[in-house]
């Protein structure tokens, strides 16, 4: 496909974003070489006011739980894994996977997106097993879990289409699929980095979509700044948007700036805030059948993150009560509802606790009981987590 930047003006391209007329590839490359970032943010806003509620912005409360760190690939730009043998290489037991579903409880949390290494040892039915005892154990959890290179190795370890995979594990409690492993969905990009092995671009976009024959929503996701041409980030957005045309499966899009501490790549120079929020704003303009998109503060930082809620997100993503992945690489934040809350007030927005599919709202009363109940499965470490302004219950 084409993605070189057309001949248009800039000002002619968000025009047409903004009335609502979609853009092509090539625009959306003009856009990042030569848009203004305060009319690129003037005009990603509007789309998202047309898009979402323009009062709100939404936020969740999940964990991300890391099963195992033993990874059979070797992505240059990963920090977390390790290889099958390696002293530091774990595998969390079912209970402990439980206690940190617990404590998420305890923290009026609603769902876990659960993913990990692609384990050479763990056939289908440890998964079905796992999703098994968290749904029996933990009904009111929701549970997105295991990305495209996870399917993938399964599927080839027990010789079984994409489709069969994710139809045993949804039937065994899978309720969607992150977005995990798309990196650049560029072939050449993903063979630089060595990520071509555990998913090829198809691959990756043909998970998703037999996922959404499978009737799961999935997240699409864009990990950029690993030294690849912008061509190469336009030419990702615009197989997502292409494939959300063909199944309208996916509930977001969430991009985020690779994090080259303690990886192969240290190399690499930084991607700063300006460009991040360039690119932020130009994959709302150019997304125009994803709804949501989330600002990503977790590798920007809370106020870059808040920022990006002028810049075309409507979602702050998850309050981040555990992750190891980006944390590996040298960049870890987290912070507490009462946080979340007045970042997203002091931008402008009604902040409000979403699901993880983005179906429905949540309240700090609903969500009171089952927080009072696991109270006491709050760790020490995530004490500064616990709500100031929860309800009393009984």
């Amino acid at each position: 496909m084409s993605c070189s930047p057309t001949d248009r003006s800039v000002a002619a391209i968000l025009d047409d974003a903004v009335a609502g007329r979609r853009i092509s590839a090539g625009d959306a490359h003009r856009l990042l070489l030569d848009g203004d970032l305060i009319d690129l943010g003037l005009a990603a806003d509007e789309v998202r006011s047309r898009l979402n509620d323009p009062e709100v912005a939404t936020y969740n409360i999940d964990r991300n739980i890391n099963y195992t760190n033993v990874c059979v690939y070797k992505c240059r730009f990963c920090a977390f894994y390790r290889e099958p043998g390696d002293d530091e290489g774990y595998l969390l037991p079912f209970e402990e996977i439980g206690k940190k579903v617990e404590e998420t409880l305890a923290l009026n949390g609603t769902g876990i997106l659960m993913q990990g290494g692609v384990h050479p040892d763990l056939p289908i039915t440890y998964y079905e097993d796992l999703l098994r005892y968290l749904k029996s154990t933990y009904p009111e959890i929701h549970l997105h879990a295991f990305s495209p290179p996870e399917i993938k190795f399964i599927a080839k370890l027990e010789r079984m289409s994409f489709y069969d995979v994710i139809a045993r594990l949804k039937d065994a409690g899978l309720q969607s699929i992150p977005g995990g492993g798309a990196e650049i969905l560029v072939d050449s990009v993903r063979k630089d980095v060595l990520a071509y092995g555990k998913t090829s671009s198809d691959e990756w976009l043909d998970i998703m979509r037999q996922a959404h024959k499978n009737g799961l929503r999935t997240s699409a996701t864009m990990m950029y700044g690993m030294g690849e041409e912008l061509e190469a980030r336009v030419e990702h957005m615009q197989r997502v948007r292409d494939l959300q045309d063909e199944t309208g499966g996916f509930t977001a899009f969430i991009s985020w700036t690779f994090q080259h501490d303690h990886t192969e790549m240290e190399d690499v120079p930084e991607t700063f805030a300006h460009e991040y929020l360039t690119t932020l704003a130009v994959s709302r303009l150019f997304m125009d059948n994803v709804r949501h998109l989330q600002t990503s503060w977790v590798t920007q930082g809370k106020k870059i993150g808040q920022l990006g809620l002028k810049f075309g997100a409507d979602d702050m993503g998850s309050i981040m009560i555990e992750e190891n992945v980006v944390s590996a690489a040298g960049t870890a934040y987290k912070m507490s509802q009462d946080e979340m809350e007045h970042l997203i007030l002091s931008a402008g927005f009604e902040p409000r606790q979403r699901t993880n599919l983005y179906e429905r709202l949540v309240t700090r009363e609903d969500t009171a009981e089952l927080a009072a109940k696991y109270r006491g499965s709050v760790t020490a470490g995530n004490r500064d987590l616990v709500s100031s302004l929860l309800p009393v219950v009984g």
